[in-house]
């Protein structure tokens, strides 16, 4: 038997990354916001290590401070993955689509439209929108969360009937006789309560039949629905006892929908910042800090640490006294990581810089403690593969791809190249086309 390796993929978004500092970066071109010739060298870097997939989330507002940062999503997913589908050749391309106002056919010309475009190697993330200026964006108001995941129900069923609508048995154009045989390409004629369509979609299969769907972990209405549709699902647990947590839970739920639970992949965030040393890598995550006001997270950081005091001079050690009165929040991960660095001696910008703010497990260090990070997480069975997040796109993919893939391969633990074409291959997912027949309605 074919031993099991990691699924790895990378989080792009607005070309600089996820560090709020990044932008102000010396080498980085403050106007490559939109240059989609930046995401595309990002993505073959992506690609040149092997990586299964990109990733695009997506807000349908503009949020943030727009005077000190950029926004962390530009442009729609769709189009900017249609563009890297041209200049990549085997990176699997996943991007955001709510399903909370587009209509389920154009969903679903659109996404299987990427999806041929890419040969067979694009993946939809999909999710009901949840915050009140999106639906004003929409001219509407934010409906109760069991209508939102109604409609989610209804969209996903349409589009997977849509997309399977132009049957495999259509057959290849023939130009002495059918160009496809209009018996095997019918209407679908659903109609639900928020939403329909006749059919059917005039786009026959990709290699991969239809894209790989993507769902993010959660709980009661979204968890249903992840057991019943996803491929793969995306969460954020901090431990690995939390992810082995919300594998098992996602697993559960797709042998509720009378699924395999072998044919979903978890997915976990994760963060690195890279060095030859500790010290090295922790200096990167300090140069990008000192581009931002660090007020607001050094306030977080003394509260972390159950302080009600500033930290006179936070580039040196806490005091006996300060150490004294420090406590970590029982139950709270990275609580109890930022005291541990404060006994260690480390001052509080170090501890900032070994990133107990961020909202998934990081590593700042070399290459071989992040492939420990992963190698460990990995082979407990906390997640099947990582969503790899980068403070700085400019250099912090091309680390990653020249350091610790490497060693993640010498470990046995990487695929050495990409064996298959699609995205179905990369991720070991079975052929799907259509909606699973074994989802015969939606819950009730």
């Amino acid at each position: 038997m074919k031993p099991r390796q990691m699924v790895l993929g990378t989080g792009l978004g607005n070309n600089f990354g996820v560090h709020p500092g990044a932008w102000r970066m010396p080498h980085v071109d403050p106007g490559s916001y939109t240059n989609i010739d930046v995401t595309v060298e990002q993505a073959r870097t992506a690609e040149r290590g092997g990586l299964q997939f990109i990733f695009l989330a997506d807000r349908l507002f503009l949020h943030g401070d727009l005077a000190t940062t950029p926004p962390l999503f530009a442009m729609d997913p769709i189009i900017t993955l249609s563009a890297v589908a041209q200049a990549t050749e085997r990176i699997g391309l996943i991007g955001t689509a709510s399903t909370s106002f587009t209509e389920p056919y154009l969903l679903a010309r659109q996404l299987k439209a990427l999806d041929v475009i890419s040969h067979g190697r694009a993946g939809w993330n999909a999710v009901p929108s949840y915050e009140p200026d999106a639906f004003a964006n929409f001219g509407k108001a934010l409906p109760p969360r069991e209508k939102k995941y109604e409609r989610l129900h209804e969209v996903m069923q349409v589009v997977h009937a849509l997309w399977g609508s132009w049957e495999h048995e259509a057959g290849q154009p023939d130009q002495a006789g059918k160009f496809a045989d209009p018996e095997h390409i019918r209407p679908v004629n659903l109609q639900g309560t928020h939403v329909g369509a006749r059919g059917p979609l005039p786009v026959p299969p990709s290699e991969q039949g239809q894209p790989v769907i993507v769902q993010p972990a959660s709980s009661g209405y979204g968890l249903q629905a992840a057991g019943m549709y996803a491929n793969v699902v995306i969460g954020m647990p901090s431990t690995i006892a939390d992810g082995h947590a919300q594998r098992d839970t996602v697993r559960q739920a797709a042998e509720r929908a009378g699924r395999d639970p072998e044919e979903i992949k978890f997915i976990a965030f994760t963060g690195y910042e890279l060095g030859d040393t500790v010290r090295e890598a922790l200096d990167g995550r300090r140069a990008l800090d000192d581009r931002i006001d660090l007020r607001g997270p050094l306030a977080r950081l003394s509260a972390l640490l159950g302080l009600r005091q500033e930290f006179t001079d936070p580039d040196e050690p806490l005091s006996p006294a300060m150490l004294a009165s420090a406590r970590a929040y029982p139950g709270n991960a990275r609580s109890a990581q930022a005291l541990q660095l404060a006994q260690e001696g480390w001052s509080p910008r170090d501890i900032l810089a070994h990133g107990v703010l961020d909202p998934y497990p990081s590593v700042v260090g070399t290459a071989e403690q992040a492939a420990d990070h992963l190698q460990e997480w990995f082979e407990a069975e906390a997640a099947d593969g990582f969503l790899l997040n980068f403070d700085n796109y400019h250099d912090g993919i091309d680390d990653f791809v020249d350091r610790v893939v490497p060693v993640l391969r010498a470990r046995g633990l990487f695929p050495d190249g990409y064996e298959g074409k699609t995205l179905r291959d990369h991720l070991g997912l079975p052929a799907q086309y259509g909606l699973d027949p074994r989802i015969t309605a939606s819950p009730a």
